[in-house]
């Protein structure tokens, strides 16, 4: 059908429109920090567009709900300030024709949506936490600049390198400064190089031919040892995988889970998507409720329910992963008040039509007159 054709094409350029301006805007605020990261040596150059790509990709289902919201709004409020919809009307299209269109637009769009979320999405945040995990081994070197102190465990290390090797793995001249409990530690060497265990994850220092000094500042009274190799923790792993990212866990491990937090992320997940489908059905009927009124209208109510439905979303998400709320209540409720919304939306202009013609009716004389 030519109209179905026509509305498909105004919404699909319109959605494209808003979600590569929201991608572009997100990707250069993302593209400026990784700069930042990498010129303070956090982030080796190489990993730049490639952790900014993974990124990218992990917070798109974040932003594909109110690029369709948005979009719709302008599709529809575009036709409807052009008088479109109201030649649509007169032409015998309804407005339930135009809800079954955008009813058929997003499910196919929620189809997209579905496969980025459960799938691409958990990958891309496995892929950042790899790229973290890797850019923390390649910084502790690259990071580290001869003549500067650098700072590790929050302050409580303190490393000064003279200069660093010519293989660029290793230092040379290497001044440690270890801050526990009351006590001061300063360790003097000759080299040194950073090593992971593999056991355990743990990150050291090794050093090598060199000075031990330990007092409690103030005293007179120092410790000197000799050493031929020295390791010192710079890092637990612990502090890493506390509290795993459980949005970079795959669909089908975090599925029929008993765990709370994974349950929590499949809702949160599943949302989503539904919240595509709710988002497109909110504007089509915001834009048929409101055709009489100001065109900016429908835009200000859209995304104030978007606001407190995605904070809702937040709250319920929260809640079930600390065992506040029952898994069979989670995050439903809150698509269950969107639909409330709706009908309401949907329902009242035809109460308030029925109303006004009784009410016009019941004013008419009896004689005619």
């Amino acid at each position: 059908m030519i109209i179905q054709h026509y509305i498909y094409r105004e919404l699909l350029q319109k959605l494209l429109w808003i979600l590569s301006l929201l991608i572009l805007v997100i990707a250069s605020n993302r593209f400026v920090g990784f700069l930042a990261d990498a010129a303070e040596g956090s982030l080796p150059a190489d990993m730049v567009f490639l952790m900014l790509a993974f990124k990218m990709l992990a917070t798109l289902p974040k932003i594909l709900p109110i690029s369709i919201l948005v979009g719709m709004l302008l599709a529809f409020s575009r036709m409807s300030s052009d008088r479109e919809l109201v030649i649509l009307a007169a032409s015998g299209v309804s407005q339930l024709f135009q809800i079954g269109v955008v009813l058929r637009f997003a499910l196919v769009f929620c189809l997209f949506v579905s496969v980025i979320t459960l799938y691409f999405a958990p990958w891309a945040e496995q892929g950042v936490h790899n790229l973290k995990e890797r850019a923390k081994q390649e910084s502790d070197i690259s990071g580290i600049k001869a003549g500067q102190f650098k700072e590790f465990s929050k302050g409580d290390r303190v490393v000064y390198v003279q200069k660093p090797s010519p293989d660029n793995v290793s230092m040379e001249e290497v001044f440690l400064q270890v801050r526990q409990n009351a006590n001061l530690g300063v360790l003097t060497s000759d080299s040194a190089r950073f090593k992971v265990d593999k056991k355990s994850g743990n990150k050291y220092i090794v050093f090598s031919d060199g000075r031990r000094y330990v007092a409690e500042p103030g005293l007179l009274d120092y410790q000197i040892t000799e050493y031929e190799k020295y390791a010192i923790l710079t890092e637990s792993a612990q502090a890493n995988t506390a509290g795993g990212k459980t949005g970079a866990l795959l669909t089908t491990e975090i599925m029929g889970s008993d765990n709370k937090v994974h349950q929590a992320e499949f809702q949160w997940r599943i949302s989503l998507i539904l919240s595509c489908l709710f988002l497109s059905l909110l504007a089509i009927l915001l834009i048929q409720s409101h055709t009489s009124e100001r065109r900016y209208m429908p835009f200000v109510i859209g995304i104030s329910i978007y606001l407190i439905y995605s904070n809702l979303l937040g709250i319920a998400k929260t809640l079930l992963s600390r065992d506040v709320l029952p898994g069979f209540i989670g995050l439903w409720w809150v698509h269950i008040i969107l639909i409330g919304v709706l009908l309401a939306f949907y329902y009242l202009p035809k109460y308030r039509y029925m109303k006004k013609d009784e009410d016009e009716h019941q004013f008419i004389p009896a004689d005619g007159s």
